[in-house]
């Protein structure tokens, strides 16, 4: 299906959109404080850029720039690595979509319950979770255009609280001088290992924006330009509040999550701790239905191959596939009332397969389609495309190591994450069962 132009998501909405994807502004980083305190988590958020995410975005920029298809990284491990690799890229990714997209609703309900708690009591704060999945659905449906403008829009308004944080904080550095005290003691309970966990959280879903590529204007330069500059707006948004509230001398070991609504109010008062507040709704409001239009591509992609069922391929006339987005959304609301937040590493670990199946596929299709146009290309040949995918290996083996302690519904959680990525090859040879099934019919 082809796109009008004026349709297509242009630079700026499609920055926006990736960087909701990837983050919804400080939100979420309170734990890092919490657990490693200010000086430990400045040097996370500053090193873990450049060997997670700068490498991540390179590769997305690479292949989303060749390879500007509908499905993005399901469409590129298919082409590099066959199609059953393919379809494990896509069932590892709509999975690790099921321990994060639950989370998103319930923040918006967190925060919304900061300013009018009543509001969300008992069934309430439900019935808001599910009607931001039902307010979602209708923005995916009126086109990724919407979507990231819409981005862009919640992306000024949910800062705009931390500028003047940040602004306040550093003034009253300033004034009483007193801050290096304040951020260079450490926490009471430090949790290194946890607060690395959490920074990868954060920094994670670079590949997210490649699904919507036919939905892009001039994806070939538009998609290296929007991860780099999503990447330093990702790092900006992250490092600048923290510095200004630890600098401001508010203690590390009273952050956790919801920590900033306090730090606000104790800087410049209820106004700006209510402002924060609305930010968070918006946070959790901004990543859900940016996330929304990038998985629900995935299905469709698969029902493109005949793996899901037709009905998947249909589309808008915007080419929003309306029915993938009314069953992602349903399956979300489904897993509501899931308590996921504390298991991220299960998210990372299978997010972190898919993501090595990406960087394998980045290489081998250099060895193998050296001609391929790339109109931008990670510089340095081979040997940087290897040494940029070690950095994301490494923090994923870590992630693997730190699941070993945790558990869900009685067994471990690495053991669970374990079984659902194994689920795939079944799953593919149901798939591919149904597909023969299908020709020999007609």
């Amino acid at each position: 299906m082809s796109f009008s132009p004026s349709r297509k998501m242009r630079l700026l909405p499609l920055i926006g959109a990736t960087y909701f994807m990837v983050s919804g502004g400080p939100y979420g980083l309170e734990d890092i404080i919490g657990k490693a305190g200010y000086v430990r988590a400045l040097l996370l958020l500053l090193v873990i850029p450049l060997v997670w995410s700068v490498p991540t975005s390179l590769m997305v920029g690479e292949l989303a720039s060749a390879l500007p298809s509908e499905g993005g990284y399901y469409c590129w491990v298919r082409r590099a690595l066959g199609p059953f690799w393919g379809f494990q890229e896509a069932w590892l990714s709509m999975a690790a979509s099921v321990f994060d997209m639950a989370i998103y609703p319930v923040t918006f309900v967190l925060y919304l319950g900061e300013v009018a708690p009543t509001w969300t009591a008992g069934y309430r704060g439900t019935a808001w979770a599910l009607a931001i999945v039902i307010l979602c659905i209708a923005w995916n449906l009126r086109g990724a255009s919407a979507v990231g403008e819409g981005s862009v829009v919640m992306f000024a308004a949910l800062l705009t609280p931390f500028a003047v944080l940040v602004a306040i904080g550093f003034w009253h550095w300033h004034i009483v001088g007193r801050g290096w005290t304040a951020i260079s003691r450490p926490v009471a309970t430090r949790d290194l290992s946890g607060a690395l966990l959490v920074t990868l959280w954060n920094y994670m879903g670079w590949d997210n924006a490649s699904t919507v590529a036919q939905e892009v204007s001039e994806p070939q330069k538009n998609y290296p330009r929007a991860m780099l500059a999503s990447a330093g707006l990702v790092a900006l948004t992250y490092i600048l509040p923290l510095a200004a509230v630890g600098l401001a001398g508010i203690s590390a070991d009273q952050f956790s999550t919801g920590a900033w609504t306090e730090a606000a109010r104790q800087l410049a008062g209820p106004w700006l701790a209510f402002a924060v507040v609305l930010g968070g709704t918006l946070s959790g409001l901004g990543m859900f239905n940016a996330l929304m239009m990038s998985y629900t591509r995935v299905p469709y992609a698969l029902a493109e191959e005949r793996l899901l069922p037709k009905s998947l391929t249909l589309r808008t006339k915007a080419g929003v596939p309306w029915v993938s987005v009314l069953v992602c959304g349903i399956a979300w609301a489904l897993a509501l009332r899931l308590t996921f937040e504390r298991l991220i590493s299960i998210d990372l670990v299978l997010y972190g397969a898919a993501l090595l199946l990406e960087f394998v596929a980045l290489a081998v299709l250099r060895l193998r389609e050296p001609e391929l146009h790339r109109p931008f290309r990670i510089p340095g040949g081979m040997p940087t495309v290897l040494l940029a995918g070690i950095g994301p290996a490494a923090l994923i083996f870590f992630a693997l190591y730190a699941a070993r302690t945790e558990r869900l519904a009685g067994i471990p959680s690495l053991l669970f994450a374990t079984l659902v990525a194994l689920a795939g090859p079944l799953l593919y040879l149901i798939a591919r069962w149904r597909w023969q099934s299908s020709i020999a019919s007609l």
